[in-house]
């Protein structure tokens, strides 16, 4: 099909600005006009919205990667009927991230297979559609990194490389032995992360039972210090997603777990001079 002029010079222009989708669209977009299909000013915004929504498309690809996002979960895709004791409109209000303006810290607690890291994952990927920079890695990653990190006397780089996002996701923390010095280097990310970006995490342990996670009561309480500070606590009961098919399988006294403490000992942390009180953590029960 052969340009008009008028689309011609246009066509020169797209080249000019590098818009390939829109040069694609191009000639279909001709066509409907020529056929009134179209008027000007919608030609001028179908041509626009292609290349808007394929460069939309490769930033979203490109910042999931860089997020570490590589499993992208949706919170369309949460099974919300098979964990009654989630209210999925609590969620959904965190998915306008609010949170993540304010800085604050989402705790998801609850036993393994109930969707706590889906529901990180998907709201990392919603905070990445919004344009936030986001990271995702599991505490052991982290802390074997910044470990790595401190061998090579770059301990102090790879805590500013961390604290620099929008949103840091830190998943399956009290699943895996976190080894000498775990705690310590994982306060020096949670201390430079404090009231300059917003944190999600997951764990299958209550607050309680986190100086046996870190290995010492002192590093866990300076922890909870920070990490409850302008909190948001999601506790999820049930049992696992993933087993559900085999639930005859498991054992009785595994089946019927008791909810995890969502506060935990938190009532003993010594809070800093001048903290305000407990108004700022906010338990979103189940």
């Amino acid at each position: 099909m052969s340009y008009s002029p008028v689309a011609e010079r246009i066509r020169r222009h797209l080249i000019g600005l590098r818009m390939p989708r829109a040069l694609e669209a191009l000639q279909t977009v001709q066509s409907q006009i020529e056929q009134g299909q179209l008027t000007a000013l919608e030609a001028i915004e179908v041509l626009l919205g292609e290349e808007y929504s394929t460069r939309e498309s490769r930033r979203i690809k490109m910042a999931l990667q860089t997020a570490r996002l590589s499993v992208t979960k949706t919170l369309a895709g949460y099974d919300f009927s098979f964990q009654p004791s989630l209210e999925r409109g609590r969620v959904m209000a965190l998915a306008e991230l609010g949170f993540v303006e304010r800085r604050q810290c989402v705790h998801f607690l609850g036993p393994p297979g109930t969707g706590k890291s889906h529901l990180a994952v998907a709201l990392g990927v919603e905070a990445v559609k919004a344009g936030k920079s986001v990271f995702f890695a599991t505490l052991a990653e982290l802390v074997d990194s910044m470990r790595k990190a401190e061998r090579e006397g770059k301990l102090r780089e790879r805590v500013k490389f961390l604290s620099r996002y929008s949103l840091l996701i830190v998943d399956e923390i009290g699943y895996l032995p976190l080894g000498s010095n775990g705690g310590n280097l994982f306060f020096q990310l949670v201390n430079a992360c404090y009231e300059r970006c917003a944190m999600i995490l997951t764990s299958n342990r209550g607050f309680s039972e986190w100086g046996d996670i870190f290995g010492d009561p002192v590093v866990a309480t300076a922890l909870l210090d920070r990490l409850l500070h302008h909190a948001i606590v999601v506790p999820i009961e049930g049992n696992s997603y993933r087993l559900r098919e085999h639930a005859a399988l498991i054992p009785e006294h595994l089946r019927n777990r008791p909810p995890l403490n969502e506060t935990g000992n938190t009532a003993q942390v010594k809070r800093r001079p001048g903290r305000p009180k407990k108004e700022e953590m906010t338990s979103i029960p189940g």
